[in-house]
């Protein structure tokens, strides 16, 4: 059978979390439409009857301005080490950027590299045609798929381009497993990306999950949870919690139906708010809400 590693790499915004969600048929990775929401390297496996696909979903690629963003970019470069491809995600809307560029000429000289040419339901023929154009013009890539990963469009041809690129093994991990992520991990991804969602441009990236509890119930089929919600200033705060508490329980209450999903069983869940002054510029608070720099260093 076949059987490898592969990073999903590309600008913020391109779709990556949402494409690996499409390729594992499951949701691995968290989806906003706020640019960097994915911080940590997460594992995506999509098993079939002749290969195992073990996809590595990373942060945007940007120029970091804060420890946080130093950890991401480390995610980034730590995920391209011992991989036998990449995927490289493009937003077709937004055409090809000098970033692109860089990466696709200094990578596709040292691995195979596939392009997915993301949201091609929102372009014009014309627009899809120039993109593909560019990339023809990129030595060594070995194929450019456009596909939607919103509406699983042209998925099939973009597995099969990526199978060809896989060395011959074995399966590095069970038939029925689909990430490596922990379900405390999980739900601290799943309540953020509920926050980021629900706060809109009223806070900025600075928000953190930490769960504190999650824990079956011996008796019953029920999961508690409880969480704090860490933000960096004090006047964050009353924006996060809302009026009479509304933001918040909205929060959990959108938070709380996917847990379900997660665990398959009932969830009681709690959410705390917490100030941690600039807490992405901290390396003690960094690694305690689970961004971790040693984790990229071998």
């Amino acid at each position: 059978m076949k059987s490898g590693f592969i990073c999903i790499a590309g600008l913020p915004n391109a779709g990556k979390s949402t494409l690996i969600n499409a390729l594992v048929g499951e949701k691995v990775a968290i989806v906003s439409w706020r640019p960097q929401t994915t911080r940590n390297k997460i594992l995506g496996i999509v098993n079939d009857s002749d290969s195992q696909m073990v996809f590595i979903d990373t942060p945007g690629i940007h120029r970091a301005r804060n420890k946080l963003g130093e950890y991401m970019m480390q995610a980034v470069s730590g995920s391209l080490k011992d991989v036998d491809e990449v995927l490289y995600v493009i937003d077709a809307s937004r055409g090809l950027q000098k970033e692109d560029y860089e990466f696709l000429e200094k990578y596709a000289e040292q691995l195979p590299v596939t392009v997915a040419l993301n949201k091609e339901d929102a372009v014009t023929r014309d627009t899809m045609f120039a993109s593909l154009e560019k990339l023809n013009g990129i030595k060594g890539l070995n194929a450019v798929v456009p596909v939607s990963a919103k509406k699983g469009e042209n998925l099939q041809p973009l597995t099969e381009e990526l199978k060809k690129q896989l060395p011959d093994g074995v399966a590095m991990f069970p038939e029925d497993m689909y990430t490596d992520s922990s379900m405390r991990f999980m739900a601290a991804e799943i309540i953020r990306e509920k926050a980021l969602y629900l706060l809109d441009k009223e806070v900025p990236y600075g928000i953190g999950v930490y769960v504190n509890k999650f824990s079956p119930r011996d008796d019953k089929d029920i999961y508690d949870i409880d969480a704090d919600v860490v933000c960096e200033k004090q006047s964050h705060k009353a924006i996060v919690i809302g009026k009479g508490g509304a933001t918040l329980k909205s929060i959990a209450t959108a938070a709380r139906k996917d847990l379900e999903e997660l665990t398959g069983a009932k969830v009681f869940l709690t959410l705390y708010v917490r100030v941690k002054n600039e807490w992405r510029d901290s390396d003690y608070l960094m690694r305690e809400l689970g961004y971790d720099p040693k984790d990229f260093k071998k």
